[in-house]
């Protein structure tokens, strides 16, 4: 790894952020101006409002309505800092005033006009391939990809057809080149089989499985649509909400996109809470991005796991080799309804968990200046793993 100080100085760099799973519907989107009707089809709950109440009662009041960059809070501060160059999220839930709702316990709905809070982060990019994008059923999703383009925020992960669902997003970024965005989800995210976009038909980009087949499949896509020079994000929704194993498949599968389709980042998601990081011959997987905004305070199961503590990812590529350079993580935590800083033993609980996960894959995360924490590797002789 080359120090956090001396990588700008060594070429062409481009900055991404990445995070996990952005869960504006229900609550929030109860709380941000122009929500939706706040009716659920839950045996937890039957109002949306109902998740607002939790909230204040565990952490305090919200000043409701809030505006449309109040859930991002100090993230914003952290981007300015920052300037990266892209910002990518994992978009959880249905954009639309659609009253459809998939027979599946839990539906995540926002209404368009909030999602204008997108806008006020400066996302570029939502991948799409989850388990909540359907929740308002087929008619939501299209609702969901017309408001993003009318954003111009570019998706990718689902479409009004396969061919749609599976191409890439792809980003310019001036003066440093092409990124390219693939996402995928996995049915042990909870993803419904049903989901799979078709020929005909819109949905999600389902993997069929983590298999030698998906990964000759992938590797084919990235071959014709990209250019030589692009840097490639694989961004995948698997594995279950809880836990911080690594699936020996996950870590296979991972490998493989990095060996054989050029990938320089796989970005993980699925599970509430911030898993493992590793860096295999210098290219970034997070297995797991935790949640980054959502509605669960004051609903009890598995503190242990701190699902409130949100994690910003800033990776830096070599543009020239499409190595990761350096990797900055930012905790935050989820306090009605916003992004705040977290209490110090708070945030050095993160670190030392994040970096009890990550040794054991050859990565250590360290806690640097300003309560931030970086990420080290050592690499091998090349041609061997690092």
């Amino acid at each position: 790894m080359v120090p956090l100080e001396l990588v700008a100085r060594h070429g062409r760099m481009m900055k991404i952020f990445l995070c996990g799973d952005v869960m504006l519907g229900r609550g929030i989107d109860q709380a941000l101006p122009q929500p939706c009707s706040p009716v659920l089809h839950e045996a937890y709950m039957d109002s949306a409002t109902g998740y607002l109440r939790l909230a204040e009662e565990a952490n305090g009041p919200i000043p409701l309505p809030v505006d449309l960059a109040y859930v991002w809070g100090t993230a914003l501060e952290e981007l300015k800092r920052a300037e990266p160059d892209v910002r990518i999220i994992n978009l959880e839930t249905s954009v639309t005033r659609s009253d459809a709702f998939e027979p599946k316990g839990i539906n995540y709905r926002m209404s368009p006009e909030n999602a204008l809070c997108l806008a006020a982060a400066g996302i570029d990019c939502c991948v799409l391939a989850n388990n909540h994008v359907l929740d308002a059923g087929r008619e939501g999703l299209l609702d969901t990809l017309s408001t993003l383009w009318q954003l111009h925020i570019k998706s990718a992960g689902a479409g009004h057809n396969l061919a749609q669902a599976s191409a890439p997003a792809i980003l310019e970024v001036p003066g440093k080149g092409r990124l390219l965005v693939f996402s995928f989800a996995c049915v042990t995210s909870g993803t419904p089989r049903r989901w799979a976009a078709r020929p005909d038909a819109a949905g999600v980009n389902l993997l069929p499985g983590l298999s030698e087949a998906s990964v000759t499949a992938i590797a084919h896509q990235v071959a014709e649509t990209g250019r030589s020079g692009d840097i490639v994000i694989a961004s995948i929704h698997w594995g279950p909400n809880w836990g911080y194993e690594i699936a020996e498949d996950q870590r296979w599968f991972a490998r493989e996109l990095i060996d054989r389709a050029g990938v320089s980042i796989v970005h993980g998601h699925s599970a509430h809470h911030a898993k493992a990081v590793e860096v295999y011959k210098n290219r970034l997987i997070l297995y797991g991005c935790g949640d980054f905004l959502n509605d669960y305070e004051g609903i009890k199961g598995y503190e242990e796991y701190r699902g409130d503590l949100a994690v910003m990812y800033l990776a830096t590529i070599d543009v020239t080799t499409r190595d990761l350079r350096a990797l900055e993580i930012v905790p935050l935590q989820i306090r009605r309804f916003q992004l705040v800083r977290p209490s110090r033993a708070d945030s050095d609980w993160l670190q030392q968990t994040l970096d009890r996960e990550s040794r054991p894959l050859g990565t250590t995360v360290k806690p640097i200046p300003d309560g931030r924490f970086a990420v080290s590797w050592a690499c091998a002789p090349v041609g061997t793993s690092c």
